[in-house]
């Protein structure tokens, strides 16, 4: 484990959080997509989801969309509050489309 960790294979350790224990149990993946495919809108948008904590994840992805977020929040109606006033006033998004988390068989993130 030392020599992993030492030679970078091993960057970090994470705890496995109850989201629903520390009142994040709504779990939601969103599609964005960009008005403007350039450099400079992804770098702001990018920075808009840094500075955003219910985004947990921030993916740039390949397809009909440019980026893939996990956003997890108390309920649907703090889920509302994030689509509409963090998310629907960055200036780069053309496109949302939310996919609610009904339940998790298989997650293997750590």
């Amino acid at each position: 484990m030392q020599e992993l960790e030492r030679s970078g294979v091993i960057s970090g350790y994470r705890a496995v959080v109850d989201r629903e224990k520390v009142g994040n149990g709504f779990t939601a993946y969103v599609a964005v997509g960009l008005s403007e495919h350039s450099k400079k809108s992804q770098q702001a948008f990018e920075q808009a989801m840094q500075a955003a904590h219910q985004v947990r994840e921030c993916h740039n992805v390949a397809g009909a969309y440019e980026y893939l977020l996990r956003v997890e929040v108390v309920d649907l109606a703090s889920y509302k509050v994030f689509h509409t006033d963090i998310l629907g006033t960055v200036a780069q998004v053309n496109s949302i489309t939310s996919y609610v988390v009904m339940g998790s068989p298989k997650d293997e993130r750590a």
